[in-house]
């Protein structure tokens, strides 16, 4: 199957949410190029990753955090 490019931008609005967001990140590692987490005071925390990967891997990914309480995330793909 191609692989692709893609960003992910999380909003993790709960920090309590964090060990379910880190633990599906860690599940998907072997896909993920770069990660970039920015802590914005007590609102949420925001994080940036770089994955190549199947389509399949990235929808499914991006599905498993979206559904997560208090996570919202936006997927980016590369042509």
């Amino acid at each position: 199957m191609e692989k692709r490019i893609a960003i992910l931008g999380i909003i993790v609005h709960d920090r309590a949410s964090s060990s379910e967001v880190n633990r599906l990140l860690h599940e998907y590692g072997e896909y993920i190029i770069g990660r970039m987490g920015i802590p914005h005071q007590d609102h949420c925390s925001i994080i940036t990753i770089v994955l190549e990967c199947p389509n399949d891997t990235i929808n499914a990914l991006s599905g498993k955090l979206g559904r997560l309480k208090d996570v919202q995330v936006k997927s980016m793909l590369a042509k």
